[in-house]
């Protein structure tokens, strides 16, 4: 029997097995097919000359203000357009300063210098289209504008109760309890000064520029075509106005359940939506966009979109009548609901909504909270948004509220901010010929009727029936609201009751500033981003738009107040548009 010690030393080398043979013809195998599948390079020489050989380098798909791939990057040697070698340093070194070049030459054509392209159109804009991407309060413009400063312009005409204003520059849109829907032009901006010709100021002062808003186009509804369907217009009191951010649309609502679409250049009727089962109180655009939020007394806000002109859905959450909405940029809305005391944050795309409870007493543990009535919150009335987390909202015991999204409490409440109606006397309250005193009841405060804000800034407007518009500010920590004065309480009073000499008017003479119900307000900045000042447009009434609880004495029509802002000129201060 043969064994491994008996067999010949030339049978003794052991064979491989064939596994352990053929992973290396596998290698070989796939190296050569790696080789075969991969493109063929070009010679040095040609791509060279494709790259810095040819004058017309657009043919390759380069421009002189483009850069290079890896490719061309990498080259380091070949011919160059004056016929030498050039490495790739000194190739991208010449086509930067080509760029440069470039630039330069467009900055001189349009009269720039480097440190206004630095300052405005690189560091301002980018930071505040950022913060405003992010929907936060990045502006602090309270102290920028002089309030007291402001002129002030009354146009009245002979219609009804003004319920609603919206502008979009320079147009100011105006409805009335009468049905009609006015389209007017705001007047450019006066000169600061009135100087003549030759430089030098005349003996007598020339009168200011004729500031009063002019009447572009006008449209009524018609009461008695209330049972008529096909009629395309207002059957009922028009309560709510919004105008779209592009200028293209405005849209009424009213009290016969309809939203109307405008068309702006010719107030011509668009498409009639009838969706609400109750009055319509309130509208308002989102921003930067044509969807539109509106709120009714069904309890309900529905979303539009009028690119379409087509129906979105329906929020339902209220346990009150919805008054007022409010939208910024971002797919969300702020509504509130009178008698439920709540106001509601609606995330449109998470199909959610969040709950402010308010209801509280105007009453602080201060001591100066001893002083006047002490009233409970009994409806909120109106809401504005001050950036995408922080809003404010109005009461009918004259308090504003500071919300902010992640507490459902106010942040801060400042009571009676346009006081309260002057007390009874005993003898008015009461048909006895001795009344006692103690009979006539506590003064009632003041509404906050119409509310708004600049965007995205500190900067908060207030309105009631006291004859003035009340400007507020939130303070740097965001946390409080801090007053700033009364619009236009020194300024020239100009239009068609004001002076023609220049004078300026005491306002301590006067029973108020502007005489009626402030039903609404709406605000927009004069100039590139605000440089020039704030417009500020009020509608007036003599009552209050949603009924007749409150008759005040006054007028129906409008004020327009210009807002002048701080402009510093080597150091000195200066106020654009406002004579000293």
């Amino acid at each position: 029997m043969s064994s491994f010690f008996t067999i010949p030393s030339s049978q003794k080398k052991r064979k491989r097995p064939e596994s352990q043979l053929e992973p290396p013809k596998k290698r070989l195998a796939s190296s050569k097919a790696a080789k075969e599948s991969k493109p063929a390079r070009k010679p040095r020489k040609e791509r060279d000359e494709s790259i810095s050989g040819s004058e017309d380098e657009d043919s390759i798909g380069h421009g002189p203000n483009e850069p290079l791939d890896d490719d061309a990057a990498s080259v380091t040697s070949g011919s160059s357009e004056d016929g030498g070698g050039e490495t790739a340093a000194e190739r991208r070194l010449r086509l930067a300063e080509r760029y440069l070049e470039n630039i330069r030459t467009e900055v001189d054509e349009y009269g720039f210098d480097a440190e206004e392209i630095d300052r405005d159109l690189i560091a301002e804009r980018l930071k505040e289209d950022a913060a405003e991407s992010k929907g936060k309060l990045y502006r602090q413009l309270a102290d920028e504008l002089v309030f007291d400063k402001a002129s002030k312009c009354i146009w009245r005409w002979n219609s009804d109760v003004v319920t609603g204003v919206a502008v979009c520059d320079p147009w100011v849109y105006t409805v009335t309890k009468d049905l009609g829907l006015a389209k007017w032009r705001i007047q450019e901006l006066p000169d600061n000064q009135w100087p003549s010709k030759s430089g030098k100021k005349s003996k007598k002062p020339k009168p200011p520029p004729k500031r009063k808003p002019e009447q572009v186009a006008f449209v009524r509804g018609d009461r008695k075509k209330s049972k008529d369907n096909s009629y395309q217009g207002h059957t009922d009191i028009i309560l709510a106005l919004a105008a779209s951010q592009d200028g293209k649309f405005v849209v009424t609502g009213g009290k016969d359940r309809k939203i109307i679409v405008w068309d702006t250049a010719s107030l011509k009727c668009l498409r009639v939506f009838s969706q609400h089962r109750d009055a319509v109180t309130g509208l308002a655009f989102r921003r930067g966009t044509n969807q539109l939020y509106s709120s009714s007394k069904d309890r309900t806000i529905k979303i539009w979109s009028l690119d379409e002109l087509a129906y979105i859905e329906t929020l339902f959450g209220h346990q009150d009548e919805v008054v007022d909405v409010a939208a910024l940029a971002q797919e969300r809305c702020i509504s509130v609901g009178a008698r439920d005391r709540t106001a509601r944050l609606w995330k449109v795309v998470e199909e959610t909504q969040l709950v402010f409870r308010g209801g509280g007493s105007s009453e602080k543990k201060s001591k100066s909270s001893s002083k006047g009535p002490k009233t409970q919150e009994g409806s909120i009335d109106r809401v504005a948004m001050i950036d995408e987390e922080i809003f404010v909202t109005g009461s009918d015991n004259g308090s504003l509220s500071l919300w902010v999204a992640h507490k459902k409490k106010p942040l801060f409440t400042l009571p009676l901010c346009h006081g309260v109606d002057p007390a009874l006397r005993p003898e008015e309250y009461s048909a006895e010929t001795n009344p006692d005193p103690e009979i006539v009841p506590t003064p009632s405060p003041r509404w906050i009727t119409a509310l708004a804000t600049i965007p995205y800034s500190d900067v908060i407007l207030s309105g009631s029936w006291d004859g003035y518009v009340r400007a507020w500010r939130v303070s740097g920590d965001k946390k409080r609201i801090e007053a700033m004065g009364i619009v236009g309480e020194s300024g020239l009073v100009l239009g068609n009751n004001g002076l023609t000499n220049g004078e300026k008017r005491d306002v301590q003479e006067e029973e108020g500033i502007v005489k009626g119900v402030v039903n609404d307000i709406s605000v927009f900045e004069r100039g590139d981003r605000g440089k020039d000042g704030v417009c500020v447009v009020v509608a007036l009434g003599k009552e209050h738009r949603l009924g007749r609880w409150k008759e005040v004495p006054g007028k129906n029509g409008g004020v327009v107040f210009e807002i002048p802002k701080v402009q510093k000129t080597n150091g000195v201060t200066e106020l654009a548009h406002v004579e000293e």
